[in-house]
């Protein structure tokens, strides 16, 4: 079924004021969950909403603390997420590193005890908004086995990368195995297939059912050995640049939180200019989709699915929708 976004964004809104949340806070993520909707990131819409409310209702989420500024040494900052809301935190931590960088070119911000930020893109799009290009990054409990192994030792750790394009942004957003396991619940309630193998089963074969991938926790790295190495990576530099926990750390918790990440912005259209920034940009993309119909760049799919959305409705589980609604 489809609801249009601002009845999904309020429904969103309700639940989280309910759960305790500022009006503030809860139209941030409210419009963060229902872009992520809208977007077809439907693994961390209505599908992962139930469990940041589970989250907040234990007490592992802090809706009232405030993320703070604990260290700064020119371009790069250090922040305290005390273990707040993982989007709030988020959107504080890009905000800060695109301020910096509208000052000095370049803004890194390290945020530590923070929690799941649901969408990693969506941080990636706001630097993309301001016109500077957005990296960022996180790690993760343990979900997967790194190269060699058999038992879990590195996350899947996501990773964005973001350009600002008026026709719409250029944005990269995966995690460091084949498949997220966000993908992998939607794709097991859905009862599909994997289109490639993303991991093994638990006689050690690889496999494209999802179900099985999630019951034997091995989830194949992208590129293999090359996946792994950058998951660890990732999982060393948020560590370092935050000061915050790394991925065996965090496993040992026996739950995910207290995670570290990484925010950086380059502000490329004051480096470069917008007509030169939109000149390089628009002739890479042109390039690739004189390749075939078929060929796309990173994030093209996302605004496809964003425009259907916006013209006829958000794409949502009845059964979910049903739910949320009792949340508010």
């Amino acid at each position: 079924m489809r609801v249009s976004f601002d009845e999904l964004k309020d429904a969103f809104d309700k639940a989280l004021v309910k759960a305790g949340l500022s009006e503030d806070r809860a139209k941030l993520c409210a419009q963060l969950f229902t872009e992520n909707q809208c977007d077809g990131v439907y693994s961390h819409g209505l599908n992962r909403f139930p469990s940041l409310m589970s989250h907040i209702a234990s007490g592992q989420i802090d809706v009232h603390s405030e993320p703070e500024c604990t260290k700064a040494l020119g371009v790069v900052e250090q922040w305290d997420g005390k273990m707040g809301l993982g989007q709030v935190n988020a959107h504080v931590a890009m905000g800060r590193a695109i301020e910096v960088a509208k000052e000095h070119g370049m803004g890194c911000v390290g945020l530590s005890n923070t929690n799941h930020w649901m969408r990693a893109g969506a941080y990636g799009l706001q630097a993309a908004d301001a016109g500077c290009i957005g990296m960022c990054w996180t790690n993760t409990t343990v979900l997967m086995p790194p190269w060699g192994a058999e038992g879990k030792r590195i996350g899947n750790n996501p990773m964005v990368m973001s350009i600002p394009r008026d026709g719409g942004h250029l944005l990269l957003d995966m995690a460091m195995s084949q498949y997220s396991n966000g993908k992998l619940e939607i794709l097991k309630q859905r009862g599909e297939d994997l289109p490639l193998a993303g991991g093994y089963d638990s006689e050690g074969n690889l496999t494209c059912d999802p179900g099985a991938i999630l019951d034997s926790k091995r989830a194949l790295p992208i590129g293999y050995w090359k996946g792994s190495a950058l998951a660890v990576m990732l999982d060393v530099l948020a560590a370092v640049i935050s000061g915050g926990l790394s991925t065996h750390q965090i496993a040992a918790q026996g739950s995910e939180y207290a995670v570290s990440q990484t925010y950086i912005a380059l502000d490329v259209t004051s480096l470069v200019g917008q007509g030169v920034r939109e000149q390089i940009v628009n002739n890479v993309v042109n390039d690739l989709q004189e390749a075939g119909e078929d060929v796309r760049y990173p994030g093209a799919g996302m605004l496809r699915i964003r425009e259907e959305s916006l013209e006829l409705g958000v794409v949502v589980d009845e059964g979910q929708w049903n739910d949320l609604l009792k949340m508010g």
